[in-house]
């Protein structure tokens, strides 16, 4: 249990949105000894709402992909508030793809209320490219992490999340749908949003309380933004002691664990 259990679920929410919470762009800065961004999925278009490339974690060279919101409002329109489209998704994969042909870990930074839901992201195959995703991470014979650093939401952040170790910041949230979205569908109404939040356990402490996740980051008081480089230290050992830890499990058995390790969340006795 964390040293800010007292915080409710929609406290913790509005935490993780933030508008100073250190983005994957802060923290690519913050992290690495060098980072150099690749662009476009080769078939539409390069979307803003995904960062990735090629990166240098403590000596180790990893492939980055992650969702990025900005912070102004201006970069916030640019990068479509952190929400993917099609072609995000499958610049995604192209990584994916790139990290396992030249067998480098992988990185992913959760930090999206979802994938976009407009209607040119429909016809350009959203679904579609959110299940590859999920097939291809499934079976990708490379060590792989995610870390949920503000908001992680639907599918459009577990897209990016079929890894071997999911980690949390202490105040993120990882959820099915947001508060907003579930008091809407529940209670027909917006006034239910801290009760849906208190139903959908999507703190940090539930999901590790449900074996969901594997592990907490603890927070500086009042959240990440308070000290982002001090955030960024903490990631950084519990990043590194997780790959070291990877790299020394043999691939199919690595793949073997991620595959178990999904088929068991959700399973309980009575």
């Amino acid at each position: 249990m964390t040293n800010n259990a007292k915080l409710t679920p929609w406290e913790r929410t509005q935490i993780a949105r933030h508008a100073q919470r250190p983005t994957a762009l802060d923290y690519s800065n913050l992290l690495f000894e060098q980072f150099t961004e690749l662009h476009g999925d080769r078939n539409f278009a390069d979307d803003p709402a995904i960062l990735g490339g090629l990166a240098t974690l403590a000596g180790r060279s990893i492939v980055l992909i992650a969702h990025h919101k900005g912070k102004t409002l201006k970069e916030r329109v640019k990068r479509n508030f952190g929400m993917p489209n099609p072609e995000g998704y499958r610049k995604a994969l192209r990584l994916m793809k790139l990290a396992e042909k030249f067998n480098k870990p992988v990185l992913t930074l959760l930090d999206s209320p979802g994938g976009y839901p407009g209607m040119g992201a429909e016809e350009r195959g959203q679904a579609q490219a959110i299940a590859q995703n999920l097939m291809v991470m499934s079976t990708l014979r490379v060590p792989m992490i995610s870390l949920v650093i503000g908001e992680g939401g639907s599918g459009g952040a577990l897209a990016m999340g079929v890894t071997d170790r999911i980690l949390m910041l202490e105040h993120s949230i990882y959820s099915v749908i947001s508060p907003e979205g579930c008091s809407a569908i529940l209670w027909g109404s917006g006034d239910k949003v801290p009760e849906a939040a208190e139903s959908l356990r999507l703190t940090a402490d539930d999901l590790f309380t449900f074996g969901v996740i594997d592990e907490i980051i603890p927070e500086p008081a009042g959240g990440a933004h308070e000290n982002p480089s001090g955030m960024a230290k903490k990631i950084l050992t519990s990043l590194t002691s997780h790959f070291q830890k990877l790299a020394a499990v043999p691939i199919d058995e690595l793949v073997d664990r991620r595959y178990a390790k999904f088929r068991h969340i959700g399973r309980f006795d009575e």
